[in-house]
């Protein structure tokens, strides 16, 4: 398997990210939010860190890294400091499934860690995506709760600084 690389997303992705995101596949596992592409993808706030991967110089996946307790829209509620919360996916049906999610969680976790005064990362995954359920919670992240946000009913799991150090990727 190739190693990914990756960028920082640019206003160019946006009509790619918006096709991927009405792919039957993602918007069953992600729902139907409307991401603004072409506006968000504009910003470069710092709370916030948006990449592409790529394998062999082709986009196959998206990546956003967020503070969640600086994040402008409050999406996560009251937080406290010193968390990330991550999004994540394949854009690619056909690399579903081959490692290449593993590989992005783990670029991504090693991300969130490197800034030591980080505590946990948090996820959102659509409760009904068992897919993704089983995927975290093989990657040490442990369900909190359920939770509403916007219209979708989510599973929310966390991972803190010791079980990422215990069950590194």
């Amino acid at each position: 398997m190739s190693a990914l690389q990756f960028r920082l997303a640019e206003l160019s992705d946006a009509d790619m990210l918006q096709a991927w995101q009405q792919q039957p596949f993602l918007q069953q596992a992600l729902g139907d939010d409307d991401w603004q592409w072409h506006t968000e993808l504009s910003k470069r706030p710092a709370w916030r860190e948006q990449l592409i991967a790529e394998l062999d110089g082709q986009p196959i996946g998206f990546m956003e890294i967020i503070d969640p307790a600086l994040e402008e829209s409050h999406y996560w509620g009251a937080c406290e400091p010193n968390l990330r919360a991550l999004d994540i996916w394949i854009g690619i049906p056909a690399l579903l499934g081959q490692g290449y999610g593993t590989q992005m969680m783990a670029i991504a976790l090693a991300r969130c860690f490197a800034d030591k005064s980080v505590k946990g990362v948090l996820l959102d995954p659509l409760a009904s995506n068992t897919k993704a359920h089983r995927f975290y919670e093989k990657l040490g992240f442990e369900f909190q709760t359920q939770r509403t946000f916007d219209d979708d009913v989510c599973y929310v799991y966390y991972l803190s600084r010791a079980n990422y150090e215990k069950s590194r990727l």
